[in-house]
């Protein structure tokens, strides 16, 4: 594994300080699928909780196969180990919605949140979301909900909220949340000499109502120097 310490370190500092007493919902993606966004999210939040003294909120939108879950249980000497199921909504509110619903014996619509729990990592300074997909039955399916009612929920129980969301390939996820956060942050693989991709991903992002606050070299050894930049102006 490498180690990105140093990088997020810098990253932390490159990103500012949120608004005084509002916590910070930020958002990795990449243009196209195996950059290593999901690794750059985690070591993120793993750093913030660490080394920042923050508490935070690891939000995986790969509902599907829940990488950060998978990749911290399957670490526990480097991460800390799991802590049980929770809930991961704060009030009710979430970011996911299941159709068709399903319904208790009652004929009552099972709300949405049940489908998404919470762990605990380490010491339990920041929290890994995963989808409970062994909930859907039959033709169901599931959605990403634009809105901002969960993640400012969220904010009253975190410091940072970080958002690791599926490459734009292969989902919209990060389009539709975009507008409902402060910032997103555009994954580049190091070796990827081709710009054009991550400049698109970052005027969609600004045409749905969010904010692209630069770029990520993953394992950066690029010119011009340093890991976050503004892309094109």
């Amino acid at each position: 594994m490498v180690d990105l310490s140093g990088e997020m370190g810098g990253l932390w500092a490159s990103l500012g300080a949120p608004a005084p007493g509002r916590s910070r919902v930020v958002q990795f993606v990449a243009a196209h699928r195996g950059e290593g966004t999901s690794t750059v999210a985690r070591e993120f939040a793993r750093f913030a909780a660490r080394r920042a003294g923050k508490t935070v909120w690891l939000v995986d939108l790969d509902l599907h196969a829940s990488p950060q879950h998978a990749a911290i249980a399957a670490d526990p000497q480097l991460y800390g180990p799991l802590g049980p199921a929770v809930s991961a909504s704060p009030d009710g509110s979430t970011f996911v919605t299941v159709q068709p619903p399903s319904r208790n014996a009652e004929g009552v619509a099972v709300p949405d949140a049940r489908y998404v729990a919470a762990h605990a990592v380490g010491e339990g300074r920041w929290w890994v979301t995963r989808f409970r997909k062994e909930g859907l039955k039959g033709r169901q399916t599931v959605h990403i909900l634009p809105g901002a009612d969960y993640w400012n929920a969220l904010r009253k129980h975190a410091d940072l909220v970080v958002i690791d969301s599926p490459a734009a390939d292969r989902s919209q996820a990060a389009l539709t949340v975009a507008p409902f956060i402060d910032q997103t942050v555009l994954v580049v693989a190091a070796d990827q000499p081709d710009v054009r991709s991550p400049a698109q991903l970052r005027d969609a992002i600004v045409t749905a109502g969010g904010r692209c606050a630069g770029v990520f070299f993953n394992r950066a050894r690029v010119e011009p120097p340093g890991f976050l930049r503004r892309i094109l102006g």
